[in-house]
């Protein structure tokens, strides 16, 4: 039971040691990304699971078996933990795959990082829900109509310049008709001429 002890005492020293090395509490989000912060965090959830679960404790629920088989019985507790690690690390890799995790984690980042260039300060609650509806809803409201003031001006300035068209292609129809008159009277002037002078020639009767 000693040596259970012993043995126990070692790993749990080793998870321990492996926890201040690379837990998350050292690990800001400002020296890792999102996704390496979930995969640190993972792997603290990990290291504390198997140093709850410790040989230690594993031998002593089956004493009387390691008293007979210490060494099956370190070989099926380490065949154990192994097997649960890789069953947690695999649930947790259906779960980033299935909810998209690391593209999220991605934009956050670049959320984070554009908003560093900021230079307006975030907006906090002030705790009086008709101010803060007032301070997001106007401001939203304000650029909303400044866009459809914006949409109503280029859509007047388009249909100022249809109607020059309009106008220009009447004058333009007006001028064509005018000539195309000109032209007709002209056309039956020289007709007349034409009959006046060939009566000229036709014999008395």
């Amino acid at each position: 039971m000693a040596a259970a002890a012993a043995e126990a005492g070692s790993g749990g020293a080793e998870g321990t040691a492996a926890g201040a090395d690379g837990g998350p509490e050292e690990l800001g989000a400002g020296v890792l990304g999102r996704g390496q912060l979930f995969a640190a965090v993972v792997d603290a959830f990990m290291e504390k699971l198997v140093a709850a679960g410790s040989y230690q404790r594993f031998a002593s629920c089956y004493h009387r078996f390691y008293r007979l088989q210490p060494e099956l019985t370190r070989s099926i507790y380490d065949q154990f933990v192994a097997q649960l690690q890789a069953s947690i690390k695999e649930e947790i890799q259906e779960v980033k795959k299935e909810g998209n995790l690391e593209e999220l984690f991605n934009s956050l980042d670049k959320i984070v990082e554009e908003a560093k260039d900021w230079k307006e300060p975030a907006w906090r609650p002030s705790g009086i829900p008709e101010e803060d509806i007032r301070s997001a809803v106007v401001p939203y409201l304000l650029k909303h109509k400044s866009y459809l003031q914006k949409v109503l001006k280029e859509k007047e300035e388009e249909n100022r310049k249809l109607a020059e068209s309009v106008l220009a292609g009447r004058d333009q129809i007006a001028k064509l008709q005018q000539l195309i008159d000109t032209r007709r009277q002209a056309w039956q002037a020289i007709s007349k001429e034409q009959r006046e002078f060939i009566m000229t020639f036709k014999e008395p009767q």
